[in-house]
């Protein structure tokens, strides 16, 4: 008579039948990795590194792809992506730095100081601000917010100064910045008030019995302990800001524009384009081989900021798992 499976040998059963599909994930995602950079790499081929830096107009360089068809000499394959780049950087980093300040002051006072009444409403709010396609946000911003800007904020003086060389008309920086703000800040709110509420009472308590008011001990003990929290739910939003694509090139102009600093303001209405709005916008033209492998390249750069910041994410998570945040 055989004896009945220990449970030693059900455990190393279940562990093998769940490896196996976690392996199976990595496979397809390192094929996935491995075929973006294989179509990117004549691009790389033909211009090295020098494709990330400045040069030229970028929007006819991709036209000029389009149009050498599918069989292109390698002088089509030059790219001077710089203006795409920076436009990126721009969006990205000015929507995540005011959606980390934003997002931060909304958790403390929904932590702290909401009755439970507004929280019971705010909290499910928030949650569904974050849930919301990002095409909704697009068709705000170009329906509703770019047409305010144009005829509020932009003078005619202003499009005047600038006619020859770019078009004001509403979209551009100050509204991609905006939207792609309201795009991620509710998933910050909801991390860092995650965060906030899994740092010990004790703490907090402990500087309230020593006199300190509930503003300062908020600030001073739960805030600072939630620090790398707070810098992870940054990193994860810049991950979605830098992936976002339909919205961005809704409201952004959609042109390969470098806008610059010391144009004054009227450098907050200059049209851009992000790399990934330029791939969504060129999606059609993939048969011509020079513009697949170029927006491969764009791809590519996307993975490896995405990359690098997941494991950025990852490192600054690491001191509060001693807190039992994972």
């Amino acid at each position: 008579m055989s004896s009945p499976p220990r449970p030693v040998d059900d455990d190393r059963r279940a562990e093998r039948l769940l490896r196996a599909p976690a392996v199976a994930v990595l496979l397809i995602i390192a094929v996935i990795v491995v075929g973006v950079f294989i179509t990117a790499w004549p691009t790389y081929r033909e211009n090295g590194l020098a494709w990330l830096g400045s040069g030229g107009e970028v929007d006819r360089q991709l036209d000029a792809m389009i149009n050498a068809g599918a069989n292109p000499g390698p002088e089509v394959y030059y790219l001077r992506a710089w203006p795409l780049i920076w436009a990126t950087i721009l969006t990205t980093g000015l929507a995540v730095l005011i959606a980390t300040v934003t997002a931060v002051f909304t958790a403390v006072f929904i932590v702290e100081f909401a009755p439970p009444k507004v929280e019971a409403v705010l909290v499910p709010m928030i949650r569904l601000l974050a849930a919301v396609p990002s095409v909704i946000y697009g068709l705000i911003g170009i329906l509703v917010v770019a047409p305010w800007v144009n005829d509020n904020l932009i003078t005619a003086e202003q499009r005047k100064s600038v006619e020859f060389i770019i078009p004001l008309t509403g979209p551009g920086l100050l509204v991609a910045t905006v939207i792609l703000t309201l795009m991620i800040t509710p998933i910050m709110v909801s991390l860092v008030t995650e965060a906030l509420r899994s740092i010990p009472r004790g703490w907090k308590e402990g500087a309230l019995a020593l006199g300190v008011n509930r503003w300062r001990a908020m600030w001073s003990v739960s805030v600072k302990a939630a620090r790398p929290a707070i810098v992870a739910a940054g990193v994860i939003a810049t991950a979605r800001a830098l992936g976002e694509a339909i919205m961005l090139a809704m409201v952004s102009g959609s042109k390969g524009f470098a806008p610059q600093p010391w144009d004054g303001i009227i450098f907050f209405f200059e049209p851009l384009r992000p790399l990934a709005a330029t791939i969504a916008d060129n999606a059609e033209s993939l048969n011509s081989a020079a513009l697949r492998s170029s927006l491969y390249a764009f791809a590519s750069l996307l993975l490896l900021s995405t990359f690098a910041l997941s494991l950025g994410a990852y490192i600054a998570r690491q001191p509060l798992r001693k807190y039992g945040i994972r």
